[in-house]
């Protein structure tokens, strides 16, 4: 440099985005006087970089500064996870040197490699056998979970991409995201006092969706549902990107029988709309129902509809998300700006077996037109017909047919049904018994409450067992066919009372058993008493020869 250099005065010399700055420079110069100084995971990136800004090759001398910062990463740094993980967080501000010379990708590589060799190591370790069920576990978590949170953005997102080439735990790499999240989204919220609103709403922006895009690859279940309702909640406050949220709610779409009723009261930011977020809800449900109709779907083909009249786990899912979004509609129905149409919509979307009872319905149709009392009349009535009066219970349907915020036309329906129940009730006919067996599954649920798979299993099993019936039938009449054929076999041989009588016992066999062909019990009492009538003749008729 001093003989390129063009200037009068050689002893002043300008160097020009030095990596490390003024600090990495003079260990560079101390290097070079032999001053001792020792080689960390703190300084080895910097004087790595300075030493290459500067040349300091084997060409001028032996063991120069390249090669000794070279041995400390390959023997030292590159050997320890805890090691490479501070060496990568003192990369900071040496760009691009420090890519092009790849210490970070060699970093990263070491902390995959090493995360995964300690996770097999440590896990096999704690491996346990319980020997009371043979079955084996695996405690404890691992260590570098924590430490992966000191990492800029960017850096993790690195570390995590090649976490999973190397074979690392799915669960083990969404804690590490969810801890990363938590540790870096409230040290925003630290100095939110501090920063301006726009600038840290942006940096918390910048972070979820970048978060929400690692978790992509992620298995759906493995993500934890409160962490991922707590994430959609700031990212509609920071107002992140519509992929970001989108790919939120449908995770929780998928999870949404885990959910709680807290979890779903999502606040709306817009201040014309209603209290809470109705349409992010909305959304989710979509989700989750189309979910269950692909599981349907599936299971269907999978086993051919031959599920015994067993329910299926989809259709278990889909009672408690109904019995949520009764007690959601609850929550949401007193709240004034609440337009009707987004009501119904939620109510519309659940199919009809997601309810066993419409009580919660009925009590949340109840609030709402409670809390809107300039509703017309038509509007009543539409969101009235949405309650299954068959489906209320006793309490309610009482408390309906009372009720001045009803329609007239739904209380008489609410009467009419309540009044055929208890006719049934009082009647007990055989007729209505095996009607309410058939509407009523072995759970003890209506009819309406099974899904259309069930309901088809069901007829499926209910058909077998007809035709069985009927085969059993066809040999009892086979055998009925034999027997007449042997009495008259008989008649001609002059044997006619002890076979007829052998048949007539055979007959009434094979109609005790078909309880179909029984008689009426009227008809019984008036053939017995019929038949004592001679009997008491024929008595009176004997006495009287004994006398004479």
């Amino acid at each position: 440099m001093i003989v390129e250099s063009k200037d009068t005065d050689p002893s002043i010399l300008e160097l020009v985005n030095v990596p490390g700055g003024a600090p990495a420079f003079e260990l560079a110069a101390k290097f070079c006087y032999g001053t001792n100084f020792e080689i960390t995971t703190s300084n080895v990136a910097h004087l790595r970089c300075i030493a290459e800004y500067l040349e300091m090759t084997e060409d001028y001398q032996e063991e120069n500064l390249i090669a000794r910062t070279e041995t400390y990463l390959n023997e030292i740094v590159v050997q320890s996870l805890e090691k490479s993980l501070k060496v990568l967080c003192a990369c900071e501000g040496l760009h691009p040197t420090v890519e092009e010379l790849g210490i970070p990708d060699r970093c990263v590589d070491a902390i995959a490699i090493k995360a995964s060799k300690e996770q097999l190591v440590s896990g096999l370790a704690r491996l346990e056998c319980d020997a009371g069920s043979g079955k084996l576990r695996m405690d404890g978590q691992d260590w570098w979970v924590e430490d992966l949170s000191v990492l800029r953005l960017d850096l993790y997102r690195r570390v995590i991409a090649a976490m999973r080439r190397t074979g690392v735990r799915s669960d083990s790499i969404t804690t590490s995201i969810v801890h990363y999240a938590q540790t870096s989204l409230k040290g925003i919220e630290r100095h939110q006092a501090w920063d301006s609103s726009t600038f840290v709403g942006d940096r918390q922006g910048v972070i979820i969706e970048t978060l929400v895009g690692i978790l992509a690859t992620e298995k759906i279940t493995s993500v934890p549902l409160s962490f991922l309702i707590g994430m959609l909640r700031m990212a509609m406050e920071v107002n992140a990107g519509h992929g970001c949220r989108l790919e939120l709610e449908r995770r929780i779409g998928f999870q949404l029988e885990m959910a709680s009723l807290d979890d779903l009261l999502i606040p709306s930011l817009q201040t014309s709309d209603s209290v809470f977020d109705v349409d992010a809800i909305h959304r989710i449900l979509v989700i989750f129902l189309q979910r269950i109709e692909d599981e349907d779907s599936e299971e269907s083909l999978q086993c051919g509809y031959e599920s015994e009249g067993l329910k299926s786990p989809s259709h278990s899912s889909v009672l408690k998300v109904g019995r949520l979004m009764d007690g959601y509609l609850a929550e949401i129905a007193p709240d004034p700006h609440l337009k009707l149409p987004k009501f119904m919509a939620i109510i519309e979307l659940l199919p009809d077996y997601a309810r066993v009872i419409d009580d919660g319905l009925y009590r949340a149709i109840d609030i709402y037109l409670k809390a809107h009392p300039s509703m017309t009349e038509p509007e009543c009535k539409k969101l009235c017909k949405l309650i299954d009066c068959q489906k209320l219970s006793q309490e309610a349907s009482n408390h309906a047919a009372q009720n001045d915020r009803i329609p007239v036309q739904v209380v008489v329906r609410v009467l009419y049904f309540e009044q055929l129940r208890l006719k049934s009730a009082i009647s007990g006919n055989s007729v209505d018994r095996s009607f309410s067996q058939r509407m009523i599954g072995s759970s003890g649920a209506p009819s309406s409450a099974v899904s259309p798979r069930d309901n088809y299993a069901c007829l499926r099993r209910e058909n077998r067992e007809l035709k069985l019936e009927i085969s059993r039938m066809r040999v009892r009449l086979s055998e009925l066919e034999k027997e007449q054929t042997f009495m008259k076999q008989g008649m001609r041989d002059g044997r006619t009372g002890e076979h007829c009588k052998a048949f007539l016992a055979s007959l009434s066999r094979g109609i005790g058993r078909i309880a179909m062909l029984g008689p009426a019990p009227g008809k019984q009492q008036r053939s017995t008493r019929k038949t004592e009538a001679p009997q008491g003749k024929s008595r009176r008729r004997h006495q009287q020869s004994v006398s004479s």
